[in-house]
């Protein structure tokens, strides 16, 4: 548990400084375009994961006393929570995309979500297909027993991948980044739950099962959203160094 403590840490202190770095080159040797996407990540950073992790740390005992007073099954408590967290990432993403003028250039052309219209994004895009994800890991839960910072890299890791397949590139320095933007949507949930003494501790084979599982599930959902909604993004191509 340490070693994965040190794990995060340093997950953490690399989101960071990257983005620092990649801010200072976007400002001195970048297009609009591309700059306003770098600030739109950087916003993302500051408000999802430092000050949205940081409140979820500081705050994590009052919430879990708060939901364990809610008289609903507590895996399904989890996966309603894990969707209210996911709901307001993509509000912040959202609010990102929309404050591209801000950024210097016009709505469209730079972004950081398939859509500028909120509803759109959250039921035809994203938390949609994250909803499976969080009901598979309800289910494992309640089978075996994950620790929250044990939930915390698989999700991540499995955030990712989605992310890295939808990108259609593998780009392994931006992980750290990915990682803690998903996984910011099931720690604090999973540490809400109480001592599951009736569950299992999970092998180590276990993990790399559930940075995939969660794909099975979500599958059958994306290819339904997929044929109802076959657009993937609703703005033109942003061109490299534009």
């Amino acid at each position: 548990m340490t070693m994965l403590r040190t794990l995060i840490r340093f997950l953490a202190a690399w989101t960071i400084l990257s983005t620092l770095f990649v801010l200072f080159i976007a400002i001195i040797d970048m297009g609009p375009n591309s700059r306003a996407v770098i600030f739109m990540g950087a916003g993302l950073v500051l408000l999802w994961i430092v000050l949205g992790g940081t409140l979820m740390w500081t705050t994590r005992d009052r919430v879990r006393d708060f939901v364990s007073g809610i008289r609903l099954p507590r895996l399904l408590t989890f996966v309603l929570f894990c969707t209210l967290l996911a709901l307001t990432e993509e509000a912040v993403t959202v609010s990102m995309t929309n404050l591209a003028p801000l950024f210097g250039v016009s709505l469209g052309a730079a972004y950081i979500t398939a859509s500028a219209n909120y509803l759109d994004v959250v039921a035809l895009h994203s938390v949609v297909v994250f909803v499976p994800m969080f009901i598979c890991w309800a289910w494992m839960l309640s089978r075996w027993d994950f620790r929250p910072a044990e939930v915390f890299l698989p999700f991540g890791l499995t955030g990712f991948l989605a992310e890295a397949q939808f990108a259609g590139r593998f780009n392994l320095a931006q992980a750290p980044f990915w990682i803690f933007v998903y996984e910011l949507m099931v720690w604090l949930p999973a540490y809400t739950l109480s001592s599951r003494n009736e569950a299992k501790r999970p092998r180590w084979w276990m993990f790399l099962l559930a940075v995939i599982l969660p794909f099975v599930f979500a599958i059958p959902v994306a290819i339904i959203i997929s044929y109802l909604h076959p657009i993937q993004i609703h703005f033109p191509p942003i061109p490299p160094n534009s």
